[in-house]
């Protein structure tokens, strides 16, 4: 199969500037291009981490207004080191959270979910 791995995942947003900075600010992203196409009608954003050619967040502005405010995506994941010092860190932050919580899963992985700026879920999660 020449399938590697999964590039980036799409978000559209609608305040790409609160976006950016929820993604940077909150999650610790860094932005690693931006631009704009369709005539100037959609700009791109790209995001990483620590200059990584792994997975990457791309938020799109512009384009459709009238798409569903939920898409066929449920959440974006990102893995933590330690999932008490992340959920303690949010919390001081401002960030609505959508799990009262840290959850640990059957198979003994823990995760808590926050909203995004355009009500996506984000969820935090250690292994």
């Amino acid at each position: 199969m020449a399938v590697k791995k999964m590039d980036h995942v799409g978000v559209m947003v609608n305040d790409l500037n609160a976006s950016l900075l929820f993604y940077q600010k909150v999650v610790g992203m860094e932005l690693k291009d931006q631009f704009t196409i369709a005539n100037g009608t959609i700009n791109l954003a790209f995001l990483g981490f620590n200059g990584s050619d792994e997975t990457e967040l791309e938020l799109v502005y512009g384009g459709n207004p009238d798409l569903p405010t939920e898409g066929k995506v449920n959440h974006i994941a990102f893995l933590v080191d330690n999932i008490e010092e992340e959920f303690n860190r949010l919390k001081g932050v401002n960030v609505v959270f959508i799990s009262d919580e840290i959850v640990t899963l059957p198979n003994g992985y823990r995760n808590f979910f926050v909203q995004g700026p355009d009500g996506e879920k984000v969820e935090f999660f250690q292994r």
